[in-house]
């Protein structure tokens, strides 16, 4: 908290009233969608387990998987990372092998990313595990709700 909005006060501490909290329980937004971004990873990390890769990791390999290797900065902002949360992410990547980083040939300020032949083997074995779990949990929210929900959650970004 900042120093400005800290709840030092003289006096007894106000209570904020249950109602609160089940109106937030009920209603917040970022409190569902942090819920289901969970159950959806949990999900996924399973299925991607015979592949050797967890979701998050999947989602990043995937990122890689163009026809010029993208850039550090181009895939952190794809993926809504900070770029030293993204760089933590590729290092078990990059020491299993899956990816390496090359500095641009135009930029040399500029990392790309690029895809082992071991990272496109594994890409390969995990999409179509992916699409499986993908189509199974779309057809669990019904005809059209995957695309009312995606296209709800694109506005926020």
């Amino acid at each position: 908290m900042s120093k400005n909005s800290s709840p030092e006060a003289s006096g007894p501490t106000p209570a904020v009233p249950f109602a609160t909290t089940l109106h937030v329980r009920d209603h917040c937004l970022c409190l569902h969608a942090q819920r289901a971004a969970r159950a959806l990873a949990r999900r996924f990390d399973e299925a991607l387990r015979p592949a050797g890769l967890k979701s998050g990791q999947f989602s990043l390999l995937i990122s890689l998987n163009r026809p010029e290797p993208p850039t550090l900065g181009s895939v952190a902002r794809l993926l809504a990372m900070d770029r030293t949360t993204l760089t933590a992410n590729l290092k078990p990547l990059e020491r299993d092998g899956l990816l390496t980083l090359v500095r641009d040939e135009t930029d040399r300020r500029a990392r790309r990313l690029v895809l082992t032949d071991r990272g496109r083997a594994v890409l390969a074995h995990a999409a179509p595990i992916w699409t499986a779990t993908h189509e199974a949990i779309e057809a669990e929210l019904g005809a059209g709700e995957a695309d009312r929900l995606r296209a709800g959650l694109d506005r926020l970004l």
